[in-house]
């Protein structure tokens, strides 16, 4: 055969196996992307007839939330929503007003104990933190529907561990991100002004020195109220920044015996240096905020603190505090974490809760609640998630002049492990609890 006859026959083959070869490569390159979109489409197709199946069997019924009611503000917002669900799902949403949450872990554990394992009093809680931790070792909580919910996905769960995880123990699905807090100081700017140290303490360590030049000044709440712990965690956290990293990774463990005295020996000795400075020479202590509130008002202490930032302008406009008061964060750090709804593991109306649990994490519901003239309580939300419209709905009204400043946290400082807390109860008790 001629060279040319063999190279055209030849070629034909050549390039007819190549033509094969690449048909086979691009086969097998894109089977696997069109399983994963064929899987992807069948999930999502499967999240949305769930979805429905709950909207169907969760609407006409009642749900009982248990949510702490001490505060006008939150009360009047749980209110408003108990009217949006009552218009999309006929839910008759109620309020069952605690003092404190750990009732409402209370009675779950006692109708566990009386085996009412499908009949709870609870539908729906708000819920962080040690509660957290109790209903979750006892196994009092529903689990894996939380992620599930069609809202949850603009909290950006991948990439935001402070919706996936409670003061550092994974919530499994079990709660749903509802709102953020941290610890916001206020003062009252003709008291601090008017004074020869006018100039207002940043840092913990400038605290300490601040409180020292203006003797009784300030105080804490003592413990084992809320905000008088979350001062003491602060200080705790602030005090291990510079600590080896092994040490202040047990911050984020379960307190024993053996490391309890190394890591808080130095929250004892600051206090040792604080308390003589405080209102009362850090004899006796308030019991709670609202009587630290009140001591501003009465122009005992100069500086206070809270957990709940917009309680403070909350409080000028019922005169609780005068028009002078000022809202800052520390620039060393705020404690911060966030709350949660959870539905109990026998609740009553399971799919209703769902479905109130999904409309609280709405942008519509989100947007309403971080309104200061509302709640002010921020957005668990990630704005890169939501579509411009919605964005939209967070465009926030003019701020009250005592309101914390938009964007006035600059670092924000993770819970410790919730065993701290007794931790922390017990040593404050021994060392300083005797002469309350």
């Amino acid at each position: 055969m001629p060279l040319t006859k063999f190279w055209q026959v030849n070629s034909r083959h050549y390039f007819s196996c190549i033509a094969f070869f690449i048909c086979i490569t691009l086969s097998v390159s894109l089977f696997p992307t069109a399983i994963f979109a064929y899987t992807e489409q069948n999930s999502n197709l499967a999240q949305q007839s769930r979805w429905q199946k709950i909207e169907q069997t969760g609407e006409n019924q009642d749900v009982y939330f248990y949510a702490w009611g001490a505060d006008s503000q939150v009360n009047a917002y749980i209110q408003w929503a108990a009217t949006q669900v009552k218009t999309k799902y006929n839910i008759n949403l109620v309020h069952v007003k605690l003092s404190d949450t750990s009732e409402a872990v209370s009675r779950v554990l006692a109708e566990k104990s009386a085996n009412n394992n499908n009949q709870g009093s609870v539908d729906l809680m708000w819920i962080n933190g040690a509660n957290f931790a109790t209903m979750n070792e006892h196994t009092l909580l529903l689990k894996q529907w939380a992620n599930k919910l069609p809202n949850f996905q603009y909290t950006d769960p991948v990439n935001n561990p402070a919706v996936t995880f409670d003061f550092g123990i994974p919530t499994q699905g079990m709660e749903a991100p509802w709102g953020l807090a941290s610890l916001t100081f206020y003062y009252d700017n003709l008291a601090i002004n008017g004074s020869a140290n006018n100039q207002l303490p940043t840092t913990l360590d400038e605290l300490l020195v601040w409180s020292t030049q203006n003797p009784g000044r300030f105080s804490y709440p003592k413990p084992p109220d809320y905000l008088g712990m979350s001062f003491l965690k602060y200080a705790l956290v602030m005090l291990h920044q510079q600590s080896d990293e092994t040490i202040k990774a047990q911050l984020n463990q379960m307190a024993t015996k053996q490391n309890t005295q190394q890591i808080l020996m130095p929250l004892w000795n600051f206090l040792n240096k604080l308390h003589p400075t405080l209102w009362r020479h850090g004899q006796h202590f308030m019991q709670n905020g609202a009587q630290m509130r009140r001591l501003v008002d009465d122009t005992e202490l100069s500086l206070a603190f809270t957990f709940s930032a917009p309680e403070v302008p909350a409080a000028v406009k019922r005169f609780d505090l005068p028009k002078s008061i000022r809202s800052y964060a520390m620039s060393d750090g705020s404690l911060s974490n966030t709350h949660f709804v959870a539905i109990p593991y026998n609740a009553s109306h399971q799919q209703s809760a769902q479905l109130v649990a999904n409309f609280l994490l709405s942008p519509q519901a989100q947007a309403q609640k971080q309104k200061p003239s509302v709640w002010g309580d921020k957005t668990v939300l990630i704005q890169s998630t939501l579509s411009s419209d919605q964005q939209a709905l967070f465009q926030t009204d003019t701020p009250h002049p005592s309101a914390l400043p938009l964007n006035s946290i600059k670092r924000t400082l993770s819970e410790p492990h919730p065993s701290w807390v007794e931790a922390i109860m017990t040593g404050w008790q021994t060392r300083y609890g005797v002469s309350q």
